[in-house]
């Protein structure tokens, strides 16, 4: 089992920081390189800049929670969620297909429990604990 795992390239567990503004705030990110790589295939699908993306996220997740808590660890999960869904055929796996033409209510409807809050489901929206998204993952068909 661990083979799978301890296989990984050293350097996708390597950390890089940037250096980002958000909204004339400069901040620094560190994220492991895997992390990074996910979210600039999620940006490039909507034709964004990881900066513009990392931006989008900062802004709607304070408008849909009032507020920011550890940024980067849902920077981390956003980048785990993206890539569980697309496993699971949710979002298509087509890079051609940005994620602003899908329907969130489609993609988030009927997950695993603990992906997402009732009322989130109920409205489209998401974040889900990490925790509840870590038992959802290794349910995943193989």
């Amino acid at each position: 089992m661990c083979e799978i795992f301890i296989s990984a390239d050293p350097a996708s567990y390597e950390s890089r920081t940037r250096s980002v503004r958000l909204h004339g705030v400069v901040t620094s990110i560190r994220l492991e390189h895997l992390y990074w790589e996910v979210l600039e295939e999620i940006a490039r699908r909507d034709g964004m800049s990881v900066t513009h993306l990392i931006e989008k996220l900062y802004d709607e997740l304070v408008a849909a929670r009032g507020g920011v808590g550890n940024f980067t660890s849902f920077l981390r999960v956003s980048a785990l969620r993206y890539e569980a869904l697309v496993a699971r055929g949710r979002i298509p796996a087509d890079v051609a297909v940005p994620i602003r033409s899908l329907d969130a209510k489609t993609v988030l409807r009927e997950l695993p429990r603990g992906w997402t809050t009732p009322t989130e489901v109920a409205n489209g929206g998401d974040a889900p604990p990490a925790r509840a998204l870590q038992r959802a993952l290794t349910r995943l068909p193989h």
